[in-house]
This record gives structure tokens, C-alpha cells and sequence, in this order.
């Protein structure tokens, strides 16, 4: 399993979190662990992780991501 965290521009509010967890949990091969305003803790079992298909998935629902820069998974709301 790997764990990586987006970094989420655009969400403001609930609604947001709702809509970016909608979307990430759409996306085959990744589980979401924890969506908070402003970034989304993920898994996936796949190796690579898909981190390109979440970043799209979050594009497609109006939301621009980007990975942790590290590479670590991070504490969501750090």
C-alpha cells in the first residue's frame, strides 16, 4: 500500500469536501483515507499510485491538486 496527500486549491467550505471526496472515491484504485479543506490524504494498493488519475478526477470536478511536494504523506490540514 502507498499513502500520498494532495494539496487542493479551491476548497472553501463542507460542500467542497463533500465534492472532492465524490470525486476521489470514483477514481478506481485509490481509497480515501481523509478530505479536509484544502487537501485530500489518499491509498491505493496500486504501485505506482494513481496520483495522476486523482489529480484528473479533481480537475474534472473543478479543482486543481498537487502533490505533496516531499512525496511523504503528510498530516491532512498541516
Amino acid at each position: 500500500m502507498s499513502e500520498f496527500t494532495l494539496h487542493i486549491d479551491g476548497m472553501h467550505c463542507g460542500a467542497c469536501v463533500r465534492r472532492v471526496s465524490q470525486a476521489l472515491s470514483q477514481t478506481e484504485g485509490l481509497t480515501v483515507k481523509e478530505v479536509r479543506v484544502g487537501a485530500a490524504r489518499l491509498e491505493s494498493e496500486q504501485q505506482p499510485a494513481p496520483v495522476d488519475q486523482a489529480i484528473a478526477a479533481l480537475a474534472k470536478a473543478g479543482y486543481i491538486a498537487h502533490p505533496d511536494p516531499s512525496g511523504a504523506p503528510v498530516s491532512v490540514g498541516q
